[in-house]
């Protein structure tokens, strides 16, 4: 009897792994990508947003200016955030209007004012910490970070712990997305749209180069693509082969710039 019990209780762990577990509505998990901001509060947010994005630039180029290192003059940066500005004030323009057919449906998600958080998070990281700077430089060369005393094990270890930790937000949005968990959904696409995101927005597969930024350009070219073909009635395989062509010109593109560059030095 127990070991009936056993053999059925075996054949059925896998089948309710693949069973997808609904996600309730009113979660903040659900409205992680279905719920979305007012209209007023998306305003405010994007006020506060480029209000400390000017700010930080141009303090910071301002003291650059005052310790006599090369900055750029304060036109160009006022233009660049009168751009960040308006490119932002367009996107929340776009997520007001309504985009429901049945229910009204406004306002910004709020997947979107994470995401920024995140990239903000992460460029300060690379850009601005050791830590970030050894990735870089681990990256571009692990036998001469070593021999340079960076312990290159160790700081592996964190890189790997930030990529997971960031595969598993992904994981929460994707979830938000479908309205339910399941482990039974293939991932091998979108590990190719991570891998191509990453490189087609200017990251290098030979390490050294990126930024967090650079995935997020790349994403949105990869939705743009896969979407735009998803409406014209191109298949899966079809969005799969296009997303593979790209790819495979930003690494064309990238070990031939790579290559000059070493031919040069």
């Amino acid at each position: 009897m127990q070991l009936m019990f056993l053999e059925n209780w075996a054949t059925f762990i896998p089948q309710m792994g693949n069973v997808p577990v609904s996600l309730p509505t009113s979660g903040p998990l659900y409205n992680l990508v279905n719920g979305n901001m007012s209209v007023a509060a998306s305003w405010i947010v994007l006020a506060v947003a480029v209000g400390l994005y000017g700010l930080v630039t141009i303090s910071r180029n301002a003291r650059r200016r005052a310790r006599g290192l090369s900055a750029p003059p304060l036109s160009i940066t006022v233009a660049t955030v009168v751009v960040a500005g308006v490119a932002g004030a367009l996107l929340v323009v776009v997520c007001n209007l309504n985009r429901g057919n049945l229910v009204p449906l406004s306002g910004v998600p709020w997947v979107l004012p994470i995401v920024l958080l995140l990239v903000v998070a992460f460029t300060l990281l690379l850009g601005k910490t050791r830590t970030g700077r050894y990735m870089y430089a681990i990256g571009a060369s692990p036998e001469a970070a070593r021999r340079a005393g960076i312990r290159v094990q160790w700081i592996r270890t964190v890189a790997f712990t930030l990529s997971a930790f960031t595969a598993g937000l992904g994981g929460l949005v994707f979830a938000s997305r479908l309205g339910s968990i399941s482990v039974g959904y293939d991932g091998s696409t979108y590990v190719l749209y991570a891998i191509a995101a990453a490189v087609i927005g200017g990251a290098s597969l030979f390490g050294g180069y990126g930024k967090a930024v650079h995935a997020l350009l790349g994403g949105v070219l990869i939705a743009a693509v896969v979407n735009g073909l998803a409406l014209i009635g191109v298949s899966t395989a079809g969005e799969e082969i296009a997303t593979a062509v790209v790819l495979l010109a930003a690494v064309t593109v990238d070990s031939l710039v790579r290559r000059r560059g070493s031919t040069k030095t």
